[in-house]
């Protein structure tokens, strides 16, 4: 074998290495998941031990706020996110210009009413002090929360994105409070009421069947998402990560660990 031949056999063997340890890489591969605290958290843990068993390796990391998570998907910080409805994730991509897709649905938190003063929306007296949360699609859908109740009217045109600005009937004078959603849980004692997220409800020990003075009802657009980078939403390791989130062992373990606080929307 003369010296061409020989460097022409090395390259072989050298391609052929690398192409061997390709699926390995790919395999040992860990994935990082953002989520926010509490129910997410919980449930993506008991995902990931299930994705183990399809070889696939997850790590979760959480986040204390909403903006968060979309921020570092989009910068490549994360693979994937779990804690957002479809409505606030299009806000974010109109907004910031983020190029992410959702790849499945995961639950529903419903949105509650919450009050340590008063037992029921009709004994809030004039002027009360009602927190929503100040991000524009889980605003809005407080404000519509409210409208269902008969607190307030909104303008017919005002949507998903209400604000505030688009009460037009406000009989009892409400004091409309927009807060961080995650604060408000820790709100409810210097508010009269508060419309609180499913998830951060449960973080503060809140059940939506049991304390909530108003709730809302179990249809609507706000089912929450499994986002990625729109580049990645065909790649193999998400159809993994869904067929563990979606499994019935997962769906069961949503249902005895939250009851009707979460709901699976798969």
């Amino acid at each position: 074998m003369n010296r061409r031949q020989l460097l022409q056999f090395a390259a072989g063997l050298g391609l052929a290495a690398s192409m061997a340890a390709a699926p390995a890489l790919a395999q040992d591969k860990t994935y990082k998941i953002g989520v926010t605290g509490g129910p997410h958290a919980q449930i993506m843990e008991f995902v990931k031990d299930r994705a183990a068993k399809e070889g696939l390796k997850l790590e979760i990391v959480e986040f204390s706020d909403y903006v968060q998570p979309n921020a570092a998907l989009a910068a490549g910080d994360l693979d994937a996110n779990s804690y957002q409805h479809q409505p606030y994730l299009d806000a974010q991509i109109k907004d910031r210009g983020y190029k992410l897709v959702s790849v499945g649905l995961t639950i529903t938190f419903p949105m509650g009413v919450y009050s340590k003063k008063f037992k029921a929306l009709a004994d809030l007296p004039n002027g009360a002090r009602v927190g929503v949360p100040n991000d524009p699609t889980n605003g809005g859908r407080a404000l519509l929360l409210l409208q269902s109740q008969g607190l307030l009217k909104l303008k017919a045109d005002a949507g998903l994105k209400a604000t505030p600005l688009d009460i037009v009937e406000n009989s009892k004078k409400l004091n409309i409070i927009e807060l961080d959603a995650a604060q408000l849980p820790r709100s409810l004692s210097d508010l009269d009421a508060a419309a609180v997220n499913g998830n951060y409800a449960a973080s503060a020990g809140l059940n939506p069947v049991t304390d909530a003075i108003a709730m809302e009802g179990p249809k609507g657009p706000y089912a929450n998402i499994i986002a990625v980078r729109t580049q990645d939403k065909d790649q193999a390791w998400i159809a993994k990560l869904l067929k563990a989130y979606h499994s019935p062992e997962t769906k069961e373990f949503v249902v005895k660990t939250f009851k009707d606080s979460v709901i699976t929307a798969w």
